[in-house]
């Protein structure tokens, strides 16, 4: 694991599952008894704020959202405990639980990414950071996964060529290709001799910005598009790469997806340029089948010679 992926995992297991299941012993934790932990925390019965310090708290929050990311933490350690003996099998396997929240699904169409763009401009124009607005731009316009663009360095970025070349990311090194107008983005951009992070921070030189977070409500409101996450941009990416045409091999390569399977879930988009044909085709083939078609040429057929009539007429009469 990342190291923060690792500090997170062990936090969830620790303020989840050990008030939870912890007086438990593993062998002890069924199916039932993993439904059961599901659901409690996805109600906020681990929900807590704690003061742990000076200026320090630890809030604990609940939902369905948690009990998601817990439920496969605690999948993987029944799995190792499962791999070394000490359990017969897995019993988050069987449990019935809502395992997804399905906003893979969730993606913009052209006319909400114009909405964002121009939210986007009007939040500038009032004065609103603009570090975080570009931020908001690149990641519409890379595809890139939240920190890939707020903690990006000047020294992953080659404009020449233009490319992306990321030291660590969620699946390690990765090169990205930057399309035309992201290039023209980042060129605009003003490079602080002090920092080497593209969109530095503004209190600290050894830092990059971090207060997406707080203009980001702020952008979805303004775009009325409520629910939209800094993620759905990376999904938006995909879904319109697929949706005109592009492989799904160039896709993944866009999106920095370390194999197919993780691309696979835009394949279905796929499917609405294809239907727009299948509908073109149908028209046809359905207007033949009620006749409909013979009809429009009988009487085209009728009309033209209605008009040969009336020409011939008119020549006669002159």
């Amino acid at each position: 694991m990342k190291p923060l992926t690792k500090q997170y995992t062990v936090a969830r297991l620790k303020h989840h599952v050990v008030p939870l299941l912890g007086h438990k012993r593993v062998s002890e934790v069924g199916t039932g008894e993993v439904e059961r932990f599901f659901r409690d925390v996805a109600a906020g019965k681990t929900a807590s704020d704690e003061k742990v310090g000076p200026r320090k708290r630890v809030v604990v929050r609940g939902g369905d959202g948690a009990a998601r990311k817990v439920f496969r933490d605690l999948s993987a350690v029944f799995s190792f405990a499962s791999r070394r003996g000490i359990v017969e099998s897995n019993p988050c396997e069987k449990a019935v639980v809502q395992k997804t929240d399905n906003r893979r699904d969730r993606f913009l169409t052209l006319a909400e990414v114009t909405q964002l763009g121009k939210a986007c401009d009007d939040l500038e124009a009032e004065g609103v950071n603009a570090k975080a607005l570009n931020i908001t731009r690149l990641w519409a316009l890379t595809g890139c996964r939240r920190d890939e663009i707020a903690a990006l360095k000047w020294a992953e970025v080659d404009l020449d060529r233009g490319l992306l070349i990321l030291d660590d990311t969620k699946t390690g090194k990765s090169l990205r290709p930057l399309a035309l107008a992201a290039v023209a983005l980042l060129r605009g951009l003003e490079r602080s001799k002090d920092s080497e992070f593209v969109f530095p921070s503004d209190r600290a030189d050894d830092a990059h910005f971090q207060g997406t977070k707080k203009v980001w409500p702020a952008i979805i409101q303004k775009a009325k598009l409520p629910g939209v996450t800094p993620h759905t941009l990376r999904h938006t990416m995909g879904a319109t790469a697929t949706s005109t045409g592009e492989a799904l091999a160039l896709t993944g390569a866009i999106l920095g997806h370390a194999n197919m399977r993780s691309t696979m879930i835009y394949a279905h988009v796929e499917h609405d340029p294809a239907r727009k044909a299948a509908n073109r085709v149908a028209r046809k083939i359905a207007a033949a089948l009620s006749g409909a078609e013979q009809k429009t040429k009988t009487a085209k057929a009728k009309a033209a010679n209605n008009n040969a009539t009336v020409e011939r007429d008119a020549a006669s009469t002159r």
